[in-house]
């Protein structure tokens, strides 16, 4: 009778990474959907964090702790997709992705709603018209670029070569002027 061969070190390695994902697989998929509203965002997450573990054990430097190391690589990637969702700028959302919660317009009352729906969207679009125009020309820009046209603050900030920070308080200061204006308009 012959000996049992012992598996090549890449036959080991890829046992490995079969047995890892196979035990990994539902708790990091919960781990995920537990923080990913849409589903298919939670698969491609949880399929773009397998990936990555393949290609890093196939490295010379072994994983110590793959459990944790997949679970700080889901977080991470979490963290990515929510980064490019804030980064959406209005003009994507206006090519075609139809997300209406995402739209200025659609959160006013509807204009063709009644004569008293469309005499408040008219009073409140001239409150904020108002409210905009009342703010220092510099924040006022800063608002609009950012809020408005999706414009990020790195952006603004190489095009105007005002410091990101500088243009962030601006922004803080606008907000807070808009709020403190537009109060009354909301308590009635």
């Amino acid at each position: 009778m012959n000996p049992p061969k012992t598996p090549s070190p890449s036959a080991a390695q890829e046992q490995h990474i079969a047995d890892t994902v196979e035990r990994e697989q539902l708790k990091l998929g919960n781990f995920i959907r537990r923080r990913v509203r849409d589903p298919t965002d939670a698969d491609d997450i949880l399929q773009d964090v397998f990936q990555e573990f393949i290609e890093a054990c196939r490295l010379p430097a072994p994983i110590e702790q793959a459990s944790a190391w997949l679970f700080r690589v889901a977080r991470n990637r979490i963290i990515d997709r929510f980064r490019k969702k804030k980064e959406t700028s209005l003009d994507d959302i206006d090519d075609g992705d139809d997300n209406e919660a995402d739209r200025l317009d659609l959160l006013l009352p509807s204009g063709d709603a009644g004569p008293e729906t469309a005499y408040t969207r008219a009073m409140l679009l001239q409150a904020l018209h108002s409210a905009l125009e009342a703010l220092p020309a510099n924040q006022r820009d800063v608002f609009i670029a950012h809020e408005l046209e999706g414009i990020s603050f790195k952006q603004m900030a190489a095009h105007s070569g005002v410091p990101v920070n500088t243009l962030l308080a601006r922004k803080r200061y606008a907000v807070l002027s808009l709020r403190t204006q537009l109060q009354d308009f909301y308590n009635d």
